[in-house]
């Protein structure tokens, strides 16, 4: 069974919602989810090596928000490994 990463802020625990966005530089403009591209502004392709938890308001590296869950019940969750560029 392929596990699927989960996505939290590394600093606070915060995940994500549906209606959540983040905004590019103002040159672009363009305001999406981050985690639908995985960093990649879907305006001009620029890739995001951090984010910025909008409750805790901490940056991190984009990829630390990546979490596997742990093959065993009550288990640690591990660093996911993800082919993202940065």
């Amino acid at each position: 069974m392929v596990r699927q990463p989960e996505i939290h802020c590394p600093a606070c625990g915060y995940k994500p919602r549906l209606e959540d966005r983040w905004s590019c530089v103002p040159e672009c403009g363009t305001v999406w989810h981050t985690f639908w591209t995985g960093g990649v502004c879907p305006g001009c392709t620029r890739q995001w090596k951090t984010t910025q938890c909008p409750v805790c308001e901490k940056v991190s590296p984009h990829r630390a928000w990546y979490h596997l869950p742990s093959e065993e019940p009550g288990g640690r969750r591990e660093p996911a490994t993800l082919d993202i560029e940065t």
